[in-house]
């Protein structure tokens, strides 16, 4: 399997998990595409009722060395389904693996800076807060003040030295990810990607983080909980002992 840049080596798969998102997909797809021929979509659905997973086959159909579908028998968490697009990843020899969401509040045209600047470090991190600054469009205060301070309380917990420990918008080389246990990463939401940070940033890999602005989807429900919230309060401190004990 190669993708138009015909160099297997250089392929870069960007995985977007669904659950009820058949308005986005049809969106964000081409956009993520046309940022470079180099990059490949694999859309990770969980069995979404609205009928996303039909909408993903079409495109995979319509462009089947670029566009490709895992479908998973039901909703068992974010995590979990960026693991499964890892492992799918994996096996089939990307260089770069991205996670992006499906509801364009990652801009898609940050693909470039995040596969440049990957060249040179492990893995990079699009984040909201690098620098000090605060880059989100239409989220209500106490959403943003969720996140933000969110960010803050995992990164002083843990002592990941991350501006945006939550952030869902990464590119990691597949050396980060083969050297990582993947069956040792047991978050299922948001706590997921301060966990996969931790874990590559405690392996020794390095990272950096690239400003973007971060806007509130326009269409379909946001899957923040307060059961996700309550995971990342108390989830933090288990990574912080596993760290403490070496397990990490």
């Amino acid at each position: 399997m190669t993708g138009r840049g015909g160099d297997p080596g250089a392929r870069t798969l960007v995985i977007v998990p669904t659950f009820n998102e058949r308005d986005n997909v049809p969106r964000i797809v081409p956009l993520a595409l046309e940022v470079a021929d180099e990059i490949e979509v694999l859309i990770v659905d969980d069995a979404s009722p609205d009928g996303t997973g039909e909408v993903a086959d079409d495109l995979a159909a319509a462009q089947p060395d670029r566009v490709h579908v895992l479908h998973r028998e039901g909703k068992s968490g974010l995590g979990p389904a960026y693991l499964a697009g890892f492992r799918w990843a994996l096996e089939r020899g990307y260089a770069r693996i991205c996670e992006m969401d499906a509801d364009l509040s990652h801009p898609p045209e940050k693909l470039a800076d995040l596969i440049r600047i990957s060249k040179r470090v492990d893995f990079v991190i699009g984040s909201r807060y690098v620098g000090g600054r605060v880059t989100v469009v239409n989220w209500p205060i106490g959403r943003l003040l969720i996140s933000y301070f969110g960010t803050v309380y995992a990164r002083t917990i843990t002592g990941l030295p991350a501006s945006d420990a939550t952030g869902g918008f990464n590119l990691f080389n597949r050396r980060v990810l083969e050297a990582l246990d993947l069956d040792q990463i047991r978050s299922t939401g948001y706590t997921f990607q301060i966990e996969l940070k931790l874990r590559a940033w405690r392996k020794g890999f390095t990272f950096e983080e690239v400003p973007i602005v971060f806007t509130e989807r326009d269409q379909g429900e946001s899957k923040m909980s307060k059961r996700i919230v309550l995971e990342a309060v108390w989830k933090v401190w288990m990574l912080r002992i596993l760290n403490l004990l070496g397990k990490l």
